[in-house]
């Protein structure tokens, strides 16, 4: 299978497809049996590979595109290395051959030669099922023990009128520019749309951010949007929310937005509106269940083929929420790595399982995010810290918890958010409560004291009018 070209087809973009793909790979001669076939070298499909791998497994991946998946290719790392260059006023052209150059850089890592030497068996095709127990890439067939879908997921491409014919790009298209689009009309108000039009607006692009929702990241609780909205206008992005998009069109000189109410004109375009599992795996001949969002799994990712489980993007049925996230998919993946080679029981709902928006200021969030029975929201803005206040900054932290303490949720909006989330994730995964945050020395001053404030004013609450009786009367016995 020949290795796929990256654009541009410079030095860097070379070395990294050398790596991930390299040409003239030789396939190696297949086992009798694996104990581990995986479909897919993304996050999931690494993770899973290179366990089994390391714990004496016999165990075979497939690739057809690129080894490192959607995060290292065309997601997490080149859109939070061009974050970063638009954050600190880098030329765009630097900041897209910085890109590159940090991207091959880490491609070693996932490459197919790493992957041999940890005892991987690797093949470079397009994989299919051709039984219940067995998967063909190119003319040869793999006969395995246990199998992990882990195909992930692709950009979302709705039949909009033009859409494959007006030169719309993906975020798979997007890191292909070379020069800065003069403007730059981004359809959906979700992570990838709000990271990219903030990035591309402080790189110097005129950027329209359209969305059909009255509001930006509407997953999240509406003070972040707020405060997302607030600063994507002050770096010149143009919302149009509560936008229908009926169509695209295209000429030689420009691209048009065609909404319900008008149209919007501008160099390039880029769609992100959703992403859509990839699963043309023949998966009838394997016995495994799928619907158009992905496979169907149970709690412990096994597929209704019970040698067959999945992880990560490729996932759509499932008795737990869904979590499109390369630090899901890794999680997922040592659950599979258990469950399906040394009958472990564990269960993919027992994740808890932190998501960040790497806007200014980032959005970062776990668990429940909304007002609920039983549940009372804490806030405290990170202005009223001393450090909050030495730095002028903004944004807040605001837990969900119930009158034990136990955490429910957490949220943090501004500079760093998803460092600050890491305490809220460790106790909830741990079972920990506000009253041991409270109970913990903070640094002063760091901007982890906002988390400190939110679990003491929960645990000020606990001084009860009775006990508060008491306390006095000991303290008027001492005088």
């Amino acid at each position: 299978m020949s290795p796929p070209k990256l654009l541009p087809d410079d030095v860097h973009n070379r070395e990294l497809v050398s790596q991930v793909h390299p040409a003239g790979w030789l396939a190696p001669t297949p086992v009798d049996r694996y104990n581990l076939v995986v479909i897919g070298g993304g996050p999931a499909g690494l993770v899973a590979a290179l366990g089994a791998a390391g714990l004496g497994g016999r165990v075979a991946l497939i690739e057809r595109h690129l080894l490192g998946g959607d995060c290292l290719n065309t997601g997490c790392v080149p859109s939070k290395a061009i974050l970063h260059a638009a954050n600190i006023g880098m030329p765009f052209s630097e900041a897209m051959e910085r890109m590159r150059r940090i991207r091959a850089g880490i491609g070693h890592h996932d490459g197919a030669e790493r992957l041999r030497g940890e005892g991987v068996d690797v093949f470079l095709g397009s994989a299919r099922f051709t039984s219940p127990e067995t998967i063909a890439v190119g003319d040869v067939e793999l006969r395995f023990a246990k199998a992990l879908i882990g195909t992930g997921a692709r950009a979302f491409v709705p039949p909009i009128p033009g859409v494959e014919t007006a030169g719309v790009r993906t975020n798979e298209q997007l890191f292909e520019l070379t020069e800065l689009p003069e403007r730059l009309t981004v359809v959906g108000g979700g992570v990838i749309g709000c990271e990219m039009a903030q990035a591309f607006a402080r790189l110097g692009s005129r950027v329209t951010l359209v969305d059909m929702l009255p509001r930006v990241l509407h997953r999240e609780d509406p003070d972040a949007s707020t405060l997302v909205e607030e600063q994507l206008v002050a770096d010149g992005v143009t919302l149009r929310l509560g936008a229908s998009v009926q169509g695209f069109e295209a000429t030689a000189t420009s691209r048009t937005t065609v909404l319900a109410d008008g149209s919007i004109e501008s160099d390039e375009i880029l769609l992100a509106v959703g992403r859509r599992a990839n699963l043309d795996l023949d998966l009838e001949r394997a016995g495994v269940a799928y619907t158009k969002r992905g496979v169907t799994v149970d709690d412990r990712l096994r597929t209704s083929n019970p040698r067959v489980y999945a992880a990560g993007d490729c996932i759509g049925e499932a008795p737990f929420p869904p979590a499109q996230f390369t630090h899901a998919a890794d999680h997922q993946a040592r659950i599979v790595v258990k469950n399906a080679l040394f009958f472990g029981r564990s269960k993919a709902s027992d994740l808890v399982v932190p998501r960040v928006t790497y806007t200014t200021p980032e959005v970062a969030s776990v668990g429940v995010t909304e007002d609920r029975p039983g549940l009372t929201a804490w806030t405290v803005q990170i202005a009223e810290t001393d450090r909050g206040k030495t730095d002028d900054a903004t944004g807040f932290c605001r837990v969900w918890a119930d009158d034990a303490g136990r955490i429910h949720g957490g949220l943090v909006v501004g500079e760093q958010a998803g460092e600050l989330l890491a305490p809220l994730t460790l106790a909830m995964t741990h079972g920990l409560t506000l009253r041991h945050i409270a109970a913990t020395i903070h640094p002063y001053p760091t901007r982890s004291e906002v988390v400190f404030r939110v679990a003491s004013a929960w645990n000020r609450t606990r001084l009860t009018p009775r006990a508060s009786t008491w306390l006095q009367r000991i303290l008027r016995w001492q005088r």
